[in-house]
């Protein structure tokens, strides 16, 4: 579609010639996704769709408890250390942003007054400069007027590198300016097509100058509302067991008419999935579970039951594997997998290229996810206009086995191949959940075909996703050979999702290891091209660009991805709940109601 054809589409949708939900349809017909589409509009005057949830109760409170089933229990709070999108969903029921995402990829107000456009004054003709209104008389859960100032000390908190936060990377680039009390002017260095990144969705969320004010930079680790919040947000803290449970209390000064409906919330961590869908689809002892990676045909059985629903919407999420090219078995400097080290055999292109062809993605799918995903080799999957046409997948064990003979990797006595002294012996880590073991059994059958040993190690889900910088099983730690998990996409635009390719965002010692690169791997060629897709505003070009940093990670193989998954959920029946594939899953928790 060319430019003057898109102008016409969108004057019409303004003019009301044109439904917003046509031209959505006549987007879609050309590749372009919802998410993209809505951004397309909003930059050009026209407001987001209303919130995804209609919401009936007539007063707050009086729907008795709320009962969420997190089978990763939460280690903390603060969202803006939160590596783990457990620790995300627990942060945002005490915390909120400035605006969310709903299932649609339309940015709803939570702290703001309204979403920035063109028409309101918001964004400026150069791309530049985005200016919130925020909303007025909202008081945190200690009484304390919500301000400007809030705002601005969070951009602070965030992009100070001695604060090591997880967000750091969506604050870093921009300076952010304080109007009035009720105003603050975010600008960036160049045109910048996705603003909507810093104080948006997941990175967002706003912390209390008062409260975090004395722990910027390298006290920030020290701070008591770390783990005991003083938010904004519909329900109040009051306990939190880490690793266990949290609990919280319906916020009766809450900002937001009518809301919450439910007078108490409790987050319980531990088990497993399939135990977490059992106790919502079958017995009934909780009302939402969480990140449901059961195998499709269990999960069909138990919704005969009745109790309750399964609901699965899209997402950019992707299960994924990393093979890891510095060394997880040499210390330097107080850490392994240092980038100043090399891996013994995995730094060889030919045994990465051969281990890519082991994986027989079409039968993961098929006999274990089903619903849950659908087998890919881009990274990036959603929305549509992302996704390389060129990365294609294939399994087949011959052509590994041809790649590695003609590299000069020969098979011992023992069957396993070695060069130089180096066997191709690996420790393959993923999280305990019963689709990742069978995945990995799968995989380990293949590779050992080829003359590949994997030693399997599953590591409990709570600890594998935590952000605690003492554990060396956490993922980010990557202290083995080989690793898989699934890595969420925290908005409809790959932006900041591929921020995971960039040198700059490399996981360390020095940044307790919340950098977003967890692979340790770089390439000029991917920060370049990264660069240029931050500033570049044809939505093709930026695309392209975008699209090349997915390739050079994928076709390094470097990064293997899997599956692109959907978000899977278990809920009551009678549970109306907000599910977005674009913001974290308690993102509008506020809404929630038992009708």
């Amino acid at each position: 579609m060319d430019d003057h054809k898109l102008r016409e589409l969108v004057e019409g949708v303004k003019d009301g010639a044109i439904s917003r939900r046509a031209f959505m349809r006549r987007m879609a017909a050309v590749g372009v996704a919802a998410p993209f589409a809505s951004q397309i509009l909003a930059w050009n005057g026209v407001a987001m769709a209303q919130a995804s949830l209609a919401y009936k109760p007539t007063k707050a409170g009086g729907g008795g408890p709320l009962k969420i089933l997190l089978w990763q229990a939460p280690t903390l709070l603060n969202p803006h250390f939160a590596s783990g999108t457990k620790d995300q969903i627990a942060g945002r029921i005490f915390f909120e942003p400035l605006a969310g995402w709903d299932k649609e990829g339309n940015l709803t107000p939570q702290l703001a007054a309204e979403v920035p456009t063109r028409a309101n004054g918001g964004l400026s003709e150069d791309g530049k400069v985005v200016t919130w209104k925020l909303k007025q008389g909202v008081k945190w859960h200690d009484g304390k007027p919500f301000t400007a100032d809030d705002v601005v000390f969070t951009w602070e908190y965030a992009a100070d590198p001695a604060t090591a936060a997880y967000t750091t990377g969506s604050y870093t680039n921009i300076k952010v300016e304080k109007v009035d009390d009720h105003t603050v002017k975010v600008i960036f260095k160049e045109p910048t097509p996705f603003w909507a990144d810093p104080f948006v969705g997941v990175v967002g969320q706003i912390l209390p100058k008062h409260h975090f004010g004395e722990y910027k930079g390298a006290k920030s680790r020290e701070a008591p509302a770390n783990l005991k919040p003083v938010g904004t947000g519909p329900y109040k803290f009051v306990d939190f067991k880490p690793g266990d449970i949290l609990t919280g209390v319906r916020n009766e000064d809450y900002h937001v008419k009518n809301q919450p409906h439910f007078d108490t919330i409790e987050v319980k961590g531990g088990g497993d999935a399939v135990s977490a869908a059992r106790a919502v689809l079958q017995t009934g002892e909780f009302d939402y579970a969480w990140n449901l990676q059961v195998e499709d045909e269990v999960l069909k059985r138990m919704e005969t039951g009745g109790r309750g629903k399964v609901s699965a919407v899209p997402s950019g999420d992707i299960e994924f594997i990393i093979l890891n090219t510095t060394d997880p078995w040499t210390e330097v400097d107080g850490e392994r997998s240092s980038i100043k080290t090399k891996h013994p055999t995995l730094s060889d292109p030919k045994v990465r290229q051969a281990f890519n062809l082991l994986i027989d993605r079409d039968s993961i799918q098929k006999f274990i996810y089903g619903r849950g995903g659908t087998a890919t080799a881009s990274f990036v999957n959603e929305p549509k206009q992302f996704k390389s046409q060129k990365l294609k997948y294939e399994f087949n064990v011959d052509k590994a086995n041809k790649i590695l003979d003609d590299a000069g990797w020969k098979r011992g006595s023992d069957g396993i191949r070695e060069k130089d002294g180096k066997k191709l012996k690996y420790v393959y880590q993923t999280s305990i959940n019963a689709p990742r073991q069978k995945t990995q059994a799968i995989i380990k059958q293949a590779a050992q075909k080829a003359g590949i040993d994997l030693e399997l190690k599953s590591v409990t889900a709570s600890v594998f996703f935590s952000s605690d910088v003492a554990n060396p099983d956490t993922y980010t730690k990557l202290y083995v050979d080989i690793e898989m998990y699934t890595t969420t996409q925290p908005q409809p635009d790959p932006e900041r999702f591929l921020n995971q390719f960039v040198s700059w965002e490399i996981a360390t010692k020095e940044n307790k290891w919340l950098g977003r690169n967890v692979s340790r791997y770089s390439d000029p060629a991917a920060d370049e091209a990264y660069k240029a897709a931050q500033k570049e505003l044809d939505p093709a070009k930026r695309a392209a660009l975008l699209i090349k940093v997915n390739e050079i990670f994928c076709e390094a193989n470097v990064i293997l991805p899997l599956l692109s998954r959907t978000r899977v959920a278990a809920s009551a029946s009678n549970l109306m709940h907000d599910h977005s594939g674009w913001d974290v899953d308690t993102w509008n928790v506020a809404a929630w109601y038992r009708s």
